[in-house]
């Protein structure tokens, strides 16, 4: 039985392994170094492995939840200029910082094997910090 893997045929014996990168995060409890897959996500890497990344928005870019802070420069300067979209919802985040990015458009990459994340101490979801109920 042969499969399709990436536009070219593979037996399942033969079909290559999926890159990992590591992935260290630092939080108030201390750091959890995790592998993840080339091509995903920091915040969904996070909820995979239990790290409390929040995401209110499921990566929409629609807030700012999933904001973390790469600890090394030379690792942020590997990383895509942000989007406009990016930066609009950074400008929302609680503990900003020059190095700052949302977990949902940190994308892994072999080049950046050993990237080190810092998660802020808070967030600030509008959707729960700034609910105001309606009198009865």
């Amino acid at each position: 039985m042969r499969s399709f893997f990436r536009g070219v045929n593979y037996s399942p014996l033969q079909a290559p392994a999926v890159h990992k990168i590591s992935v260290t995060f630092f939080d108030k409890d201390g750091e959890q170094e995790i592998k993840v897959p080339v091509g995903m996500s920091m915040l969904e890497a996070a909820h995979e492995n239990d790290i409390e990344l929040e995401g209110a928005c499921e990566g929409s870019l629609a807030c700012s939840t999933c904001h973390v802070i790469v600890m090394d420069v030379e690792q942020y300067n590997k990383l895509e200029d942000p989007a406009d979209e990016e930066n609009d919802m950074l400008d929302l985040a609680f503990g900003l910082t020059e190095t700052s990015r949302l977990g949902c458009q940190v994308i892994a990459k072999p080049e950046l094997d050993g990237l080190r994340l810092a998660l802020p101490a808070a967030t600030r979801n509008f959707a729960v910090d700034g609910y105001k109920p309606k009198p009865l």
